[in-house]
């Protein structure tokens, strides 16, 4: 594995640094701490004397030490906190195997800086960067550091800080190595930290991104969990209404044995009505409270879905009477223009509005579910289509022959069979003339 780069310009042997750090440690820690006492014996003499057996510093043994004690720089003074971090780093990196003293390393800076409560969480993601950002782009160390990172963004609320790197995230996962496991934790971390950064999608995306790294187990308890967390938080989004990516799964497949409540409800939002919501909520009580749903979030959403299925099914007549969508969505009449407004600014449908006729022209439609019937709708308009161009063909080439006519006997000449023949501004004087 690749050492780390010097953070700062730390000069020294590994044991004058490494009794500086322990000193400095029994400060921190005050009375009753021995760390510096502790490293001594494993540390190399400066000069060993004449015929004697020679000492070598047993670094890893050191390390151990001054990295289990080192908990306490978060208590340094603001001021000292950086440097001392970048000498315990800096020791770190002469270890033969220094993936094994980071992770710990990272999780200290996630914790609280006691001794700067404003500024110690930008002090620690700059500890943090600057490790992240000298290390081998193919170094799984990197894995731990970016846990920290997001982890100090989550608990701030700063997830824009870091949403610009994430477009290298799968290339940093494949250069890794990650098993699914490591990319789980990731992924589930990454969604909590967009979602307490206000952006619901992107901790959506990350929480599917999870859920399916545990396809291979999808029966198992940590599969059901996770991907009821993905359809509670697809449920309650105002945004999301193609539910086809969670239909795909096997874990959510699974849900069905386990929880048919669930999956009963997930069905209702890929292909039913608003009516048969309400019926839903008849026959289970309490279910959607109790499960800390947002009823209103979920009628909405339905009344939404339901006016795009009658847009998708008015594919002959193209149009909706207002009566239809009111009596569909359970509305008062007088708001159907408004729902069918918010149906047109989520994207799924477009059209125009007829306050004289009191209808909805549908000039698109998005279809909730696609298989044989909407295969069935597209062969059966593309023939409609077919049938059109041929007729246009005919039409076409019936012209297309009659101008070339035409030019042939404007190209023939004056000359007919029988001598001359003027052309036709001749005969008409002619026939004047008589």
């Amino acid at each position: 594995m690749p050492g780390i780069p010097k953070l700062s310009l730390v000069e020294g042997a590994f044991e004058e640094l490494s009794q500086e750090l322990a000193t400095y440690l029994d400060t921190l820690r005050g009375e009753g701490s021995n760390v510096a006492s502790e490293i001594t014996p494993l540390l190399a003499e400066p000069e060993q004397e004449e015929g004697g057996e020679s000492k070598t510093t047993d670094k890893d043994a050191v390390l151990k030490k001054l990295v289990t004690a080192s908990s306490a720089l978060n208590s340094a003074p603001e001021r000292e906190l950086q440097a001392a971090y970048n000498l315990l780093i800096h020791l770190i990196g002469q270890s033969p195997d220094p993936e094994m003293y980071l992770p710990p390393v990272c999780r200290y800076l996630t914790n609280p800086i006691t001794s700067s409560p404003q500024n110690g969480t930008g002090i620690a993601l700059g500890i943090l960067g600057t490790l992240f950002n000298t290390l081998q782009p193919d170094d799984e160390t990197r894995f731990h550091v970016l846990l920290a990172i997001v982890e100090l963004l989550k608990r701030t609320g700063n997830y824009e800080h870091i949403r610009p790197q994430l477009k290298n995230l799968d290339a940093w996962l494949k250069e890794w190595e990650m098993d699914p496991n490591q990319e789980r934790q990731l992924f589930r971390i990454l969604s909590e930290a967009a979602a307490t950064g206000g952006e619901p999608e992107k901790s959506y995306m990350y929480l599917l991104k999870a859920v399916r790294t545990l396809q291979e187990e999808a029966s198992s308890p940590q599969a059901r969990d996770l991907s009821l967390s993905a359809l509670k938080t697809a449920l309650q989004s105002e945004k999301h209404f193609d539910f086809q990516d969670l239909t795909s799964l096997d874990s959510i497949q699974a849900l069905r044995k386990s929880d048919e409540t669930w999956s009963e409800l997930l069905e209702l939002f890929v292909d039913q009505t608003y009516e048969d919501l309400e019926d839903f909520k008849d026959g289970n009580g309490s279910f959607i409270t109790d499960q800390g749903l947002n009823e209103d979030v979920l009628d909405k959403k339905m009344r939404l879905l339901t006016l795009a299925t009658l847009a998708a099914q008015a594919s002959d007549t193209r149009t909706i009477p207002y009566s239809q969508i009111s009596k569909a969505l359970r509305i008062p009449a007088e708001d159907v223009e408004m729902w069918v407004i918010d149906c047109i600014r989520c994207g799924l449908v477009e059209g125009k509005l007829s306050q004289q006729r009191e209808e909805f022209l549908v000039h698109r439609s998005t279809h909730r579910t696609f298989g044989e019937k909407q295969w069935r709708e597209i062969a059966s308009r593309l023939e409609t289509w077919r049938a059109s161009l041929t007729n246009v063909l005919v039409v076409v080439r019936q012209q297309k022959e009659e101008f070339i006519r035409e030019k042939e006997a404007e190209l023939a000449g004056p000359q007919t069979r029988g001598g001359y023949r003027p052309d036709r501004r001749q005969r008409n004087d002619n026939m004047e003339v008589v």
